[in-house]
């Protein structure tokens, strides 16, 4: 979702156009679903803050389930959180694979909140093999993806420590007190609460972005 600017008349105006500016800023949010009413949830924060979240009339709910890397095939669509390490290489926190009509969803490589140093990463899976410099190569630690994207390609690391989930299709149903949900996007309205037009809601598992 784009970020609504405001641009102020008069040099007397300028910092009211530039909170709301803030205040306007997709959010994401991380947490676990605490109430439900209606189309508010109550959501407590990774941050430990209770927030009211609305989901959109024509909002989406997409389950994430757990998968494994047999999953992953030549030319899969998907995206993975990833640290740095000391050596330079980088390392799968989780690699969530989107199903064919998501692709191209967020491609390209950029920073992300999950954790200080992390990026987001979402790419075609080169391909598939033995080769040292391109696909999957499989060792003992385990697996190095090649993600391409228009602007490039980056070579992720999967270990067994490895989350890996997919995208399947969710139901408002699931959206109920102690589900773990994620919300890529949520915008401030004016009564202090969130909208969001999306929410990837934990089907046995929580998702790990």
């Amino acid at each position: 979702m784009k970020a609504l600017t405001i641009i102020g008349a008069t040099c007397a105006v300028l910092l009211a156009p530039v909170t709301a500016f803030a205040q306007d800023k997709p959010l994401r949010v991380r947490g676990t679903i605490e109430q439900i009413d209606g189309a508010m949830m109550s959501v407590k924060s990774r941050e430990g803050d209770t927030l009211k979240i609305k989901l959109a009339d024509e909002g989406k709910v997409v389950a994430l389930v757990k998968a494994s890397l047999a999953d992953i095939k030549p030319n899969s669509f998907v995206g993975s959180t990833a640290m740095p390490q000391p050596d330079g290489t980088w390392k799968a926190v989780e690699v969530h694979i989107f199903p064919e009509e998501m692709r191209g969803t967020g491609e390209g490589d950029r920073p992300y909140d999950y954790k200080p140093q992390s990026t987001m990463t979402n790419g075609t899976v080169n391909s598939m093999g033995k080769s040292t410099t391109t696909g999957t190569v499989m060792s003992e630690e385990g697996t190095t993806l090649t993600l391409n994207y228009k602007e490039g390609s980056k070579k992720i690391d999967v270990t067994p420590q490895t989350v890996i989930v997919s995208y399947m299709p969710g139901n408002r149903e699931e959206l109920k007190p102690g589900a773990s949900i994620y919300i890529p996007a949520a915008t401030r309205q004016a009564d202090g609460t969130l909208m969001t037009a999306r929410v990837n809601v934990g089907r046995g598992v929580a998702p790990p972005m």
